[in-house]
Formats: structure tokens, C-alpha cells, sequence
């Protein structure tokens, strides 16, 4: 079990919950944070001072007050109102990692929410009690709204929810009998518990912590894609030698020529051609490392900003159980992770457009000195050319998804909200281009296994030789055409599942 303290959570333990469904409790001292910052509020009820969201309206409303004997109301109300989400709903691991997230800020003792609440939210993960939550409809200030007050309702018995891991669209119910199916009451909520359940950027967040997860094992499988191809197409080690980057000491940059110079190490292929005369390689070769290490780097400053915003008290208005005062901010807003997410595209977009460049290199008989299209008896048959298309065309989209959503503000709430982040678009561009570039890998990946078919009887090192056989084992050496596309998916199934770099571990941080 995972025990939720507002402070510790990392992005492993996020994508534990997510996908390996780990239960998830309350640690002690969290419980003692929440009861007390709870007793302020129901202070601040007692003496009837305006609060904001507490006993009065919200955003623009935030100077209307709201009578005593409404304001249990006015939470469910929020709740229903801002319930304008439209679009795909997010998957269910995404939403497993926005209540996740959501409870531990809430266990940070700044919400004023009851125990009893907190615990119910909890319980939907454990019970496996996933809402549906449309993916558009953020801007990513005021925390995202839409997201999490559709998520919010099936704790009162409203809204659509999945019990299980069924996301088909026959397999809603409603939240009431949701919460029914596993023996859960709806909650009903006190004074400022709605606001507590939505104000923050836990929807974007966990859409973001999840492609970052994804993304730091691409950039394995780009390093483990270019030392297969640099092989292929016998190029030159002398570019990842240690020597090269010292002078330039950035870690990731480091890091990837360290991985591609150990994955090349032995290899008989390379041995082959080492007096060839070939000054230099092109830079999608030999500019490998500088490339691949640059998205190191930016995803390190994501995964930084991610594991401190999992941490975060996001709440607005915040309350401070050591001097029982209640304070608006504007920790809500998104900027930290929509800067983080478009940097996460963008380190993307790097890996994506220089592994089809590689990818264009081993299928041009004009650049590699292999057949055309890595296939025997060109013109017959046309071999990768189109897997090679698919890697262009799905880089260029890539190029779209990198321009930054969070350099965007529109002003909403009757311009109260006058400058956000759009962090939720951020987010939803970076697992896209995630998608996206797990497939561009797989091209390359695809291809470079074919030319080292080509270059037999010799052999890539080790390390690539078992990268070859485990890309083998799901997708026999190409004789005669056939669809490419089932190559591209079986092979994108094994960077992202972490496979295909589990064969070489000893080489590949």
C-alpha cells in the first residue's frame, strides 16, 4: 500500500497506482493535518466572516454572500455547474493518477476538507471506482475545473462512472450505483469541501506524469534505434568516445553517448570498416548523442517539476491550522506543468525528428549502400518505402504538437481569470506526441533490424544482437512485402512496454 502524506509521492509510485492498481491509504500524520485544518474551517462557519468559497460564490461571484442555510448547497452546486467537460473521456489509468494526486494534495492539511470525505475519495481507487472524465475543457487555472468536477460527482452519487478496468461505453453507470455496486454511500458535502475537491491541476498533472513515465522510456529506446542504425549503416563509435563529451559536460548528453557507445561496443560490423576513409558521419549520426541528450535533460526539468507539483497545495482559498487564518492564492494555476508539458512534446519532437532522418538514410540505396528499401529485388517489391512515409508523416505532426500551448491565455470568468495556463492542452499534446513517437522509434527500430539482416554474416555487438532477436521474435525479417503497419505496433508494444530495453539494461541508464 501506498500511504498518502502530501509530500512523498514520486512518479513511480503515480504509475503504480495508475496501472498496477497499488491500494493507497492515509498516513497517520496526514490525518492529523486534515482534521485540524477542518477545525478552522467550521471556526470561520461559527464566527459567519466572509470566507471566500466557503459562504460565499466562487470566481467572479466571489462578493455575493451566500445565506447559513444554503451552503451545503452551494458545494453540490459548484460541483454540477462546472461540469463542462467534452470531448474523449481520459483513459482510466489517467484518471487513477488524477484522484491519486488529488488525495495526497489533499492530505497536505491546506483544504479544510473532512476526514470522511478524503477517505471516500480514497476509497474510489481501492474500490476500483473510476469516473468519466472528459479530457477537454481545462484552461488550467482555478486548477482544472471541468476535469475534476466531473470527477467529484460520482462522490455524491452523480456524474458516470467504470467499476473495474472495462472502459467500453457500455460499462458506465450512473455514479449512485456505481458507488452502490461496492457498497459505497454517496458523501455529502460541508461547507468548502466542493472547492476542495476541484480547485488544483491534478488532472493535468497526472496526464503529464503519465507521458513523462512514457517518454523516459523512449529515450532509451532512441539510444538503443540510433546505435542499430549508426551500425547498419556503418558509421562511426569514434563520436560517442568519452573524450568528445567531457568538454561539454551536460548529463543527458553524457549519458546517451555513454549508452550508444557501449551498445556498440564489440561489434564485428563496425570492426569491419574501420580504415573505410569516411571523414564524417552525417549528423543524424554523429550528433546522436547531442540530440538524444538535450531531450534527457528537458524531460529531467519535467520529472522535477512534476514530483513537486504531486506535492503541492494547490488549494485556493489555502488554510493555516497554526494561526486559523484562510487565505486566497493562486497555487491553482497551472503554469509550472504546461511549461513542463510543452518541453516534454518538444523533447519529443527532437527524438522523433532525428530517428526519421535516420530511418530516410538506411532506406535510400544512395546514403546506406544497401538494397532499396531494405528489400531484395526492388521494384518488385517496395519493401519499408512506406514505413519510412509514416515515420515523416507522423515527425511532422509531431512539429505541430511541440508548439507550446501555455504561451496561450484566454481570459475567463468575467475576467476574473484573466491569465492562464492552458496546462490540461499541454499535457493532452505531450501524451499524443508520446504516441507518436513510440511509432517513429518503432520505424527506425523496424528498419535497422532489416539492414542488419542485410549485412550478414556479420554481426552487430551483443547488445544489439539480442535487441535483434527480441525484435524477431514478434516480427520476422521482411522476404515479401506484406503490411508494415503490424511490424510498427508489435514493435511500439515493446518500447513502451519497457521490453525491448530490458535487453540490454547492463548498457542502456
Amino acid at each position: 500500500m501506498i500511504a498518502l502524506d502530501g509530500s512523498s509521492l514520486t512518479l513511480e509510485q503515480i504509475a503504480a497506482i495508475a496501472d498496477d492498481l497499488v491500494p493507497v491509504g492515509l498516513h497517520a500524520d496526514a490525518i492529523g493535518r486534515v482534521e485540524a485544518a477542518r477545525a478552522v474551517v467550521d471556526g470561520k462557519l461559527a464566527d459567519e466572516a466572509p470566507v471566500y468559497g466557503v459562504n460565499t460564490g466562487f470566481g467572479s461571484l466571489a462578493e455575493v454572500r451566500i445565506p447559513r442555510e444554503s451552503l451545503l448547497r452551494l458545494q453540490v452546486n459548484l460541483l454540477r455547474s462546472h461540469a463542462a467537460g467534452v470531448g474523449d473521456p481520459l483513459p482510466v489509468r489517467a484518471v487513477r493518477a488524477t484522484i491519486a494526486l488529488r488525495a495526497n494534495v489533499l492530505a497536505k492539511g491546506y483544504s479544510g476538507i473532512r476526514l470522511e470525505t478524503l477517505t471516500a475519495l480514497v476509497e474510489l481507487l481501492n474500490r476500483r471506482i473510476h469516473p468519466i472524465v472528459p479530457s477537454r475543457g481545462s484552461v488550467g487555472a482555478s486548477g482544472d475545473l471541468a476535469p475534476l468536477a466531473h470527477l467529484a460527482l460520482v462522490l455524491i452519487g452523480e456524474g458516470d462512472a467504470i467499476v473495474g478496468m472495462d472502459e467500453t461505453a457500455g460499462a458506465r453507470l450512473p455514479g449512485r450505483e456505481a458507488l452502490a455496486k461496492v457498497k459505497l454511500s454517496p458523501v455529502t458535502l460541508q461547507p468548502k469541501e466542493g472547492l476542495a475537491l476541484i480547485n488544483g491541476t491534478q488532472a493535468s498533472t497526472a496526464v503529464l506524469a503519465l507521458a513523462l513515465i512514457g517518454a523516459e522510456r523512449l529515450v532509451k529506446a532512441a539510444d538503443i534505434a540510433a546505435a542499430l542504425s549508426i551500425d547498419a549503416l556503418r558509421g562511426s563509435a569514434h563520436p560517442f568516445e568519452a573524450r568528445v563529451h567531457e568538454p561539454r559536460p551536460f548529463a543527458g548528453q553524457q549519458q546517451a553517448a555513454r549508452n550508444i557507445r557501449s551498445l556498440l561496443q564489440g561489434s564485428a560490423i563496425n570492426r569491419s570498416h574501420e580504415h573505410c576513409g569516411r571523414v564524417q558521419d552525417a549528423y543524424s549520426m554523429r550528433c546522436a548523442a547531442q540530440v538524444h541528450g538535450a531531450a534527457r535533460d528537458a524531460l529531467g526539468f519535467a520529472r522535477r517539476t512534476v514530483e513537486i507539483e504531486a506535492n503541492a497545495a494547490t488549494d485556493n482559498p489555502m488554510v493555516f491550522p497554526d494561526t486559523g487564518e484562510v487565505i486566497s492564492g493562486g497555487n491553482f494555476h497551472g503554469a509550472p506543468v504546461g511549461i513542463a508539458a510543452d518541453l516534454t512534446a518538444i523533447a519529443l519532437a527532437q527524438l522523433a525528428t532525428i530517428s526519421e532522418r535516420r530511418t530516410e538514410r538506411l532506406v535510400n540505396p544512395s546514403l546506406s549502400g544497401l538494397p532499396a528499401f531494405l528489400t531484395a529485388d526492388s521494384g518488385l517489391r517496395s519493401g519499408l518505402m512506406l514505413a519510412q512515409v509514416t515515420a515523416a508523416a507522423l515527425a511532422s505532426e509531431m512539429k505541430s504538437l511541440a508548439c507550446p500551448a501555455s504561451v496561450d491565455t484566454i481570459p475567463t470568468s468575467a475576467n476574473k481569470e484573466d491569465h492562464v495556463s492552458m496546462s490540461m492542452s499541454a499535457a493532452l499534446k505531450a501524451q499524443c506526441a508520446l504516441e507518436l513517437a513510440d511509432r517513429v522509434l518503432a520505424i527506425e527500430i523496424l528498419c535497422a533490424c532489416q539492414a542488419i539482416d542485410f549485412l550478414a554474416p556479420l554481426e552487430s555487438s551483443g547488445a544489439l544482437m539480442r535487441v535483434h532477436a527480441r525484435v524477431r521474435d514478434v516480427v520476422p525479417r521482411l522476404v515479401e512485402d506484406r503490411p508494415p503497419a503490424p511490424d510498427i505496433e508489435r514493435i511500439a508494444a515493446l518500447i513502451e512496454s519497457g521490453d525491448l530495453q530490458s535487453t540490454c539494461a547492463a548498457e542502456v541508464k
